[in-house]
Protein backbone atom coordinates (compact mmCIF):
# COMPACT_ATOMS: atom_id res chain seq x y z
CA UNK A 1 0.00 0.00 0.00
CA UNK A 2 1.66 3.77 -1.37
CA UNK A 3 2.08 5.74 1.90
CA UNK A 4 -0.52 8.67 1.72
CA UNK A 5 1.30 12.29 1.90
CA UNK A 6 -0.85 14.56 4.43
CA UNK A 7 0.19 17.92 4.58
CA UNK A 8 0.01 18.87 8.13
CA UNK A 9 1.56 22.80 8.80
CA UNK A 10 2.02 23.32 12.55
CA UNK A 11 2.75 27.01 13.22
CA UNK A 12 2.66 28.72 17.24
CA UNK A 13 1.60 32.29 17.66
CA UNK A 14 4.26 31.89 20.58
CA UNK A 15 7.88 31.59 19.41
CA UNK A 16 9.32 30.17 22.22
CA UNK A 17 5.99 27.06 21.98
CA UNK A 18 7.69 25.59 19.27
CA UNK A 19 10.42 23.79 18.11
CA UNK A 20 11.29 21.60 15.45
CA UNK A 21 11.21 18.19 17.50
CA UNK A 22 7.53 19.18 18.94
CA UNK A 23 6.10 19.97 15.24
CA UNK A 24 7.52 16.56 13.56
CA UNK A 25 5.99 14.45 16.78
CA UNK A 26 2.41 16.51 16.15
CA UNK A 27 2.67 15.91 12.10
CA UNK A 28 3.30 12.00 12.79
CA UNK A 29 0.79 11.97 15.28
CA UNK A 30 -1.60 13.44 12.74
CA UNK A 31 -0.83 11.12 10.02
CA UNK A 32 -0.42 7.81 12.15
CA UNK A 33 -4.44 8.71 13.28
CA UNK A 34 -5.42 9.28 9.95
CA UNK A 35 -3.65 5.75 8.74
CA UNK A 36 -5.38 3.86 11.65
CA UNK A 37 -8.61 5.46 10.76
CA UNK A 38 -8.78 4.71 7.02
CA UNK A 39 -8.38 8.15 5.73
CA UNK A 40 -7.35 7.29 1.99
CA UNK A 41 -6.74 11.09 0.50
CA UNK A 42 -4.31 13.07 1.65
CA UNK A 43 -5.28 15.56 3.91
CA UNK A 44 -4.18 18.52 4.83
CA UNK A 45 -4.65 19.57 8.67
CA UNK A 46 -3.48 22.72 10.12
CA UNK A 47 -2.35 23.29 13.68
CA UNK A 48 -1.82 26.35 15.78
CA UNK A 49 0.21 25.75 18.69
CA UNK A 50 -0.93 28.89 21.52
CA UNK A 51 -0.84 30.03 25.52
CA UNK A 52 -4.11 30.06 27.75
CA UNK A 53 -4.66 33.90 26.40
CA UNK A 54 -4.02 32.87 22.58
CA UNK A 55 -6.78 30.14 22.74
CA UNK A 56 -9.46 31.98 24.94
CA UNK A 57 -9.23 34.51 22.23
CA UNK A 58 -10.06 31.60 19.52
CA UNK A 59 -12.68 30.61 21.72
CA UNK A 60 -14.38 33.76 22.17
CA UNK A 61 -14.15 35.05 18.73
CA UNK A 62 -14.74 31.46 16.97
CA UNK A 63 -17.44 30.07 19.50
CA UNK A 64 -18.52 32.92 21.98
CA UNK A 65 -17.39 31.29 24.73
CA UNK A 66 -14.25 33.45 26.80
CA UNK A 67 -12.79 30.82 28.48
CA UNK A 68 -9.42 29.10 28.24
CA UNK A 69 -9.30 25.23 26.80
CA UNK A 70 -7.14 22.76 25.53
CA UNK A 71 -7.97 21.93 22.37
CA UNK A 72 -10.48 23.15 19.42
CA UNK A 73 -10.92 21.48 16.11
CA UNK A 74 -12.43 23.20 13.48
CA UNK A 75 -13.51 20.69 11.01
CA UNK A 76 -14.32 21.49 7.23
CA UNK A 77 -16.71 18.68 6.75
CA UNK A 78 -19.32 17.39 8.26
CA UNK A 79 -18.40 13.63 8.49
CA UNK A 80 -20.15 11.19 10.90
CA UNK A 81 -17.58 8.75 12.53
CA UNK A 82 -16.08 5.76 10.01
CA UNK A 83 -16.73 8.25 7.29
CA UNK A 84 -13.34 9.76 5.36
CA UNK A 85 -13.02 12.38 3.15
CA UNK A 86 -12.84 11.46 -1.06
CA UNK A 87 -10.97 12.05 -3.82
CA UNK A 88 -14.01 14.76 -4.57
CA UNK A 89 -13.67 16.89 -1.16
CA UNK A 90 -10.06 17.58 -2.76
CA UNK A 91 -9.16 21.60 -2.76
CA UNK A 92 -9.50 22.43 -7.11
CA UNK A 93 -5.90 22.58 -7.84
CA UNK A 94 -4.87 20.66 -5.01
CA UNK A 95 -3.39 17.16 -4.22
CA UNK A 96 -4.72 17.35 -0.63
CA UNK A 97 -8.64 17.63 1.27
CA UNK A 98 -8.52 20.29 3.75
CA UNK A 99 -9.75 18.16 7.04
CA UNK A 100 -9.82 21.32 9.40
CA UNK A 101 -7.53 22.80 11.69
CA UNK A 102 -6.83 22.61 15.73
CA UNK A 103 -5.35 25.00 17.97
CA UNK A 104 -3.60 23.68 21.39
CA UNK A 105 -3.04 25.67 24.21
CA UNK A 106 0.86 24.42 25.00
CA UNK A 107 0.35 25.88 28.74
CA UNK A 108 -2.49 23.80 29.70
CA UNK A 109 -0.94 20.58 28.06
CA UNK A 110 1.65 21.50 30.44
CA UNK A 111 -0.66 21.82 33.25
CA UNK A 112 -2.70 18.65 32.27
CA UNK A 113 0.21 16.56 32.00
CA UNK A 114 1.04 17.54 35.81
CA UNK A 115 -2.46 17.20 36.83
CA UNK A 116 -3.12 13.93 35.44
CA UNK A 117 0.76 12.35 36.01
CA UNK A 118 2.54 11.74 32.76
CA UNK A 119 4.32 13.22 30.43
CA UNK A 120 4.52 16.73 28.51
CA UNK A 121 4.58 14.40 25.26
CA UNK A 122 1.55 12.25 26.02
CA UNK A 123 -0.86 15.11 26.96
CA UNK A 124 -0.01 17.27 23.76
CA UNK A 125 -0.33 14.00 21.26
CA UNK A 126 -3.49 12.81 22.91
CA UNK A 127 -4.90 16.68 22.59
CA UNK A 128 -3.80 15.98 18.56
CA UNK A 129 -5.40 12.86 18.56
CA UNK A 130 -8.21 13.81 19.87
CA UNK A 131 -8.82 16.68 17.30
CA UNK A 132 -8.12 14.45 14.68
CA UNK A 133 -10.94 12.48 15.47
CA UNK A 134 -13.17 15.63 16.08
CA UNK A 135 -11.78 16.47 12.52
CA UNK A 136 -13.26 13.08 11.10
CA UNK A 137 -16.73 13.65 12.97
CA UNK A 138 -16.26 11.53 16.22
CA UNK A 139 -18.02 13.58 18.95
CA UNK A 140 -17.94 13.07 22.97
CA UNK A 141 -21.25 15.64 23.79
CA UNK A 142 -22.92 12.89 25.75
CA UNK A 143 -21.47 10.36 28.59
CA UNK A 144 -22.65 7.46 26.51
CA UNK A 145 -21.91 5.43 23.52
CA UNK A 146 -20.20 8.44 21.44
CA UNK A 147 -17.88 8.88 24.00
CA UNK A 148 -16.86 5.42 24.40
CA UNK A 149 -16.10 4.69 20.95
CA UNK A 150 -14.28 8.45 20.54
CA UNK A 151 -12.01 7.02 23.75
CA UNK A 152 -11.37 4.09 21.90
CA UNK A 153 -9.79 5.23 18.52
CA UNK A 154 -8.23 7.49 20.67
CA UNK A 155 -6.26 4.87 22.92
CA UNK A 156 -6.03 2.83 19.89
CA UNK A 157 -3.91 5.62 18.05
CA UNK A 158 -1.76 6.34 21.48
CA UNK A 159 -1.06 2.42 21.45
CA UNK A 160 0.54 2.93 18.47
CA UNK A 161 2.31 5.88 19.12
CA UNK A 162 3.63 4.11 22.19
CA UNK A 163 1.92 6.46 24.75
CA UNK A 164 -0.52 4.68 25.89
CA UNK A 165 -1.67 4.94 29.63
Amino acid sequence: MEEIKNLVTVESDVDELLDDELAKMLEETVNTALTLEGVEVPCEVNILLTDDEGIREVNRQMRGVDNPTDVLSFPMFDLKPGEHPTEEDKDPGADTVPLGDMCISVERAQAQACEFGHCFAREINYLCVHSVLHLLGYDHMDEGPMKAQMREHEEKVMKVLDLAR
